[in-house]
């Protein structure tokens, strides 16, 4: 019997190691309380997320992720997106994978081509992933949709290492 309510969106990009789905509980409109408890109890018991890297602006949801028992890290992240929050985003969503056994979930309202660009460019400056080309066209693969430019624009020429 599977526990709790799958979020919208939610799929690997890392096997086991990071995910991404939309924000948990809904948005805007559409957000539910119950429907977020559902969510992060499927996340918990059947995802085995123990971290969250939420984009959202301010602290929306990060208290119920943490009264679950799962680590918290907030990168809020602007549109337009500055370069800081790039860098931001790089050196929070490294610091969260460096945990011991974590398995994190990257959200933001809904999956967009700034999440997908800014996971493209995580594989670039992580080494995971040596040619941008290739990143791009994995987190297509993965997200089941093109990036336009603004989402192709945050995926960098070069690896960092």
């Amino acid at each position: 019997m599977v526990a709790g309510l799958k979020p919208r969106g939610f799929t690997w990009v890392i096997a086991d190691r990071l995910a991404v789905s939309d924000r948990v509980g809904g948005s805007g409109f559409q957000h539910r309380r119950v429907r977020r408890e559902e969510e992060i109890t499927w996340l918990v018991e059947e995802g085995g997320i123990n971290t969250i890297v939420s984009m959202l602006p301010g602290n929306q949801n990060l208290a119920a992720y943490r009264q679950a028992g799962i680590a918290t890290y907030s990168v809020p992240v602007g549109n337009p997106i500055e370069t800081d929050d790039i860098s931001r985003f790089f050196s929070t969503l490294d610091k969260a994978l460096d945990r011991s056994h974590a398995r994190v979930l990257v959200h933001r309202e809904v999956i967009d081509d700034t999440v997908g660009g800014l996971l493209g460019g995580y594989l670039v400056t992580s080494g995971l992933v040596d040619d941008p080309i290739l990143a791009l066209a994995v987190i297509q693969q993965i997200l089941g949709r093109a990036l336009g430019p603004d989402g192709r624009s945050l995926i960098p020429a070069a690896s960092a290492s």
